[in-house]
């Protein structure tokens, strides 16, 4: 079976390309109204729908052109379609701004998890990726789940006290360059750890 040609530019697009239309979609539809069926829906609602099917098929061309999607990207579709599906059946938007937070405990749960029996499933879903000595993996894998954690209660703060406008700010933007800084971060520990590959086995 022929491998999958990797497109670095069209993943990275695939991926935060729903979330960039999100924002904008958000931007220029939240001060309206959408009637449907007799029953009145915010802007932010009706992005929400919009957003769903969006997300699906960036999903599935991601997958169509890579061969594979991380569990990470799985999950979070589900969510997604989960706590969308909620918000847009119930017409409240607190069902999709929980959704961060969901994600961000089920993966610091998961994480935690595994740590407690002494692995390391960061290891097992990134090994090719970031190949980094078992301590070093350890160490990672305790200051993720931290940080997801951090992630989650960022989120309820940030919904549950600011405005929707602010929380958009904080899913479109925010969570991308929280996430890149934490990584940066980790580059004494990357240096530390890391294992030089094998140029006949690469």
């Amino acid at each position: 079976m022929t491998e999958k040609q990797d497109y670095p530019m069209l993943r990275i697009a695939l991926e935060y390309g729903p979330i960039i239309l999100f924002f904008v979609a958000y931007t220029l539809l939240k001060d309206r109204t959408f009637t449907l069926a007799g029953t009145d829906y915010s802007g932010f609602v009706a992005v929400t729908a919009m957003f769903i099917p969006v997300l699906v098929l960036a999903t599935l061309a991601l997958w169509r052109i890579t061969g594979h999607l991380s569990k990470m990207q799985i999950v979070t579709l589900v969510l997604v379609i989960g706590f969308g599906g909620l918000s847009i059946w119930f017409n409240d938007e607190r069902f999709f701004k929980m959704k961060p937070t969901m994600i961000y405990l089920l993966f610091a749960g998961l994480l935690g998890f595994g740590l407690l029996r002494g692995e390391s499933y960061l290891e097992a879903v990134m090994d090719r990726a970031l190949p980094l000595e078992r301590q070093g993996w350890m160490i990672l894998t305790k200051r993720l789940a931290l940080f997801f954690l951090a992630l989650a209660i960022a989120n309820e703060a940030i919904w549950r006290s600011l405005s929707t406008d602010a929380w958009v700010n904080f899913k479109t933007f925010g969570l991308p360059l929280a996430t890149f800084a934490f990584f940066m971060s980790q580059a004494g520990l990357f240096k530390r750890f890391g294992i030089e590959e094998d140029p006949e086995n690469s």
